[in-house]
C-alpha cells in the first residue's frame, strides 16, 4: 500500500490554500489559539566553555528540574559539521520520491528505522504535518546502513563524524546530571546501558503548510529517550509547555537543544522531569530538525536508580525493559 507523504500533500495544498481534515487539530491543540502571546520567558542557555564547573552544573540541574529543556552553546560540536549535517539532510528530502522511498521503513517492520510519515497512534485519528527519516548512528554494532541514504554521497561520512561528537556531548551532559543527583558521574550513562546505549538520528521535515494556525508538525509529547540532543534549522517551530502555557523556543544559531526524556525522569525517580513539547509549522518555509535520541538497548530494564530510593523516597516508577516501555507508550497502554 502506497503511503501519501506530507511533502506531496503540501505541494497540492499550497495551490488550494486548504489542508485535509485529518490535519486540522481540535481547538484545544490549535497553535493559533493555544500559543502564549505575551512576553516569552527565555529558555535557559548554558555555556559549556565556562571554566566555572560548579556554575555549569547548577545551571544544567536547575534547567532540568524547572524547564526540563535547555540550550547549550560552545558545546564542542563544530559549527561547520552542524552545517554539513543539515545540508546533507536537506538534500535527501529534496530528492525525487522514488529515491527517498528506497530507504522507507518496511510496512511489516516492528522497528522505526527508515523514511516514513506516521509514527504513533493518535486518539482522534489526526495526522502530523511531517515526514521523517530514522536511523541509528551509534554504536557501530547497531547501525543498519540499509536505512542510510546513498545520496547525497557524503551523507554517511557526515553522520558518522557527527555521531562521534554527539556521543561525547551526551556523555558530558549525563555526567553533569549524575553529579547533580549526588551520584558518580557515570551513573546515568550506565543506567541507560553504558557503551551499549543507542543513538537514534531522526530528521524531521515539516514542509510549508497553508494553515499553520490549524495544524501541528508534531503534537504534544515527551521523548521516549534518556536525553535528546537536537539542532534545528532557522525556521522557528519548537514549543515548550511550562506553567500551563505553550512557549516558543528561541532559535540560537549553532546551539544544541537538550530535552530531558522519559528514561532520565525514571532513572532519577522524578528529580529531573521530562519535557512536554510540540512543533508548529510555517506557511511559507520548510522547517527541519535533527534530534538524536539517546536510548537504552531494547532489552535494558530501566527504573529508578537504587541509590535514589529508600524508605523515605520509594520508587515512583515501575521498571520496564525499554522495548516494552516503548511499545506501551506508543500504543497508549498503561505504564504503571
Amino acid at each position: 500500500m502506497e503511503v501519501e507523504r506530507v511533502q506531496d500533500i503540501s505541494s497540492s495544498s499550497l495551490l488550494t490554500e486548504a489542508i485535509p481534515l485529518e490535519f486540522i487539530r481540535s481547538e484545544k491543540e490549535q497553535p493559533a489559539i493555544t500559543t502564549f502571546r505575551g512576553p516569552t520567558p527565555a529558555i535557559p542557555v548554558v555555556d559549556l566553555s565556562d571554566p566555572d564547573e560548579e556554575s555549569v552544573r547548577r545551571a544544567v540541574v536547575k534547567a532540568s528540574e524547572e524547564w526540563r529543556l535547555f540550550q547549550v552553546v560552545n558545546h564542542g560540536i563544530p559549527t561547520e559539521l552542524i552545517r554539513r549535517l543539515q545540508d546533507v539532510g536537506r538534500k535527501f528530502f529534496e530528492l525525487p520520491s522514488s529515491e527517498k522511498e528506497s530507504v522507507a521503513k518496511p510496512e511489516d517492520s516492528k522497528d522505526i528505522e527508515g523514511y516514513g510519515t506516521k509514527l504513533q497512534k493518535d486518539p482522534e485519528g489526526k495526522k502530523a504535518w511531517v515526514d521523517h527519516l530514522f536511523h541509528r548512528i551509534w554504536p557501530p554494532s547497531c547501525v543498519n546502513y540499509r536505512f542510510w541514504p546513498k545520496n547525497p554521497p557524503e551523507y554517511r561520512e557526515v553522520n558518522e563524524e557527527y555521531a562521534v561528537h554527539v556521543k561525547k556531548l551526551s556523555e558530558t551532559l549525563l555526567g553533569i546530571l549524575s553529579d547533580g543527583l549526588g551520584l558518580k558521574r557515570d551513573a546515568l550513562k550506565e543506567g541507560l546501558g553504558g557503551e551499549m546505549a543507542e543513538y537514534m538520528m531522526k530528521i524531521n521535515y515539516y514542509p510549508p503548510c497553508p494553515r499553520p494556525d490549524l495544524a501541528l508538525g508534531v503534537p504534544a509529547h515527551t521523548d521516549l529517550s534518556g536525553i535528546t540532543l537536537l539542532v534545528p534549522n532557522e525556521v522557528p517551530g519548537l514549543q515548550v509547555f511550562k506553567d500551563d502555557h505553550w512557549f516558543d523556543a528561541e532559535y540560537i544559531p549553532s546551539a544544541v537543544i537538550v530535552h530531558i526524556g522519559d528514561q532520565i525522569l525514571r532513572l532519577s525517580n522524578g528529580r529531573y522531569k521530562n519535557v512536554l513539547h510540540r512543533t508548529t509549522v510555517d506557511k511559507e518555509k520548510t522547517r527541519m530538525s535533527w534530534p538524536v535520541f539517546l536510548e537504552p538497548p531494547r532489552e535494558k530494564i530501566v527504573g529508578p536508580l537504587p541509590e535514589l530510593t529508600g524508605d523515605d523516597n520509594p520508587p515512583k516508577f515501575k521498571p520496564f525493559a525499554f522495548k516494552d516501555y516503548s511499545y506501551r507508550k506508543l500504543n497508549k497502554l498503561p505504564l504503571d
